[in-house]
């Protein structure tokens, strides 16, 4: 249904306003993911059918994947451009989107970080001590998972499956995921289970937790954010830099690369888009083909 219109909308980015390949491929990507989202809450209705409450309640969804107010923005931009080009073919008399405002932003600079900024972090980071090589997996853990901070604290690491490439994760209500984890996070887990954790005396209640603190217990979530602000610092990063930052910025840089909705969803945990849909588990290959096609750190 909506796949025509989007064809038609591509030849007149294209042919009409003579916009480059790459901000042609950027309004596409907004609308489609309109698109895609009005197919998993079960939406079925044409471009012309849609009504202001289906815009909202997509950016709402947007907001609790964890998008930032700046991507929120640019995605309604491109889909303001779509129902502006539904005018002008005549194909709707109302535009949906005039009434929306996009997203305010924040006056502070948004808890999202680039891709070089995460580099930056990482490459602050001490490595010749153990403290270091531990914290520099736990960055590497978040960031190439989208791992909530309490999740991480209590990754096990009878769930932690490197040699297929995923975790498995105890989320909010004790639901069970499993998600894909980067090779470079999984290098760098190794390096500390083999060189620093297995040194480490574990207590009885923790021998089974990945990241331990020097006594041999469980890191808290309190230590988590203190090892995040003090990386953050010394890399010379400004932002408001949280273990969530980290969480946010897995959602933003795969959906901005293409990544499907409902696959990042998954990954995160959340809950389906509606109440009443059965909840269904994506192909873990499909998951896996995900973080390597569109994670920056794969």
């Amino acid at each position: 249904m909506w796949q025509s219109y989007i064809k038609h909308f591509k030849n007149y980015l294209r042919l009409e306003r003579s916009f480059s390949d790459n901000s042609v491929q950027a309004y596409i990507r907004d609308t489609e993911k309109l698109a895609e989202y009005l197919e998993l809450a079960t939406i079925n209705l044409s471009p012309a059918d849609i009504k202001e409450e289906h815009l909202l309640a997509f950016l709402k969804y947007l907001s609790e994947l964890g998008l930032s107010a700046h991507t929120q923005a640019r995605m309604l931009s491109g889909i303001k451009a779509f129902y502006k080009y539904l005018i002008l073919e005549n194909e709707i008399t109302e535009d949906p989107t005039e009434l929306i405002e996009a997203p305010r932003l924040p006056r502070k600079l948004p808890d999202v970080l680039s891709y070089e900024e995460i580099e930056q972090i990482l490459q602050a980071i001490d490595h010749s001590t153990p403290e270091g090589t531990r914290n520099r997996a736990i960055i590497e853990v978040l960031y190439s998972s989208g791992l909530r901070v309490s999740e991480l604290v209590g990754l096990q690491l009878t769930f932690c499956y490197f040699d297929i490439g995923f975790i498995r994760i105890l989320g909010k209500g004790d639901k069970v995921r499993l998600v894909p984890i980067g090779k470079e996070a999984i290098r760098y887990t190794q390096l500390y289970l083999d060189h620093v954790r297995s040194e480490i005396e574990a207590k009885k209640e923790s021998e089974d937790i990945v990241f331990l603190n020097r006594r041999g217990g469980q890191l808290s979530r309190v230590m988590v954010f203190l090892i995040i602000k003090d990386a953050a610092e010394k890399a010379g990063i400004s932002k408001n830099v949280s273990p969530h930052t980290f969480r946010h910025s897995f959602a933003t840089h795969l959906i901005e690369g293409g990544a499907s909705l409902r696959a990042v969803q998954e990954m995160l945990g959340h809950e389906s888009i509606t109440t009443t849909e059965i909840y269904t588990h994506l192909d873990r290959d499909y998951l896996r083909q995900i973080i390597t096609e569109f994670h920056p750190r794969k």
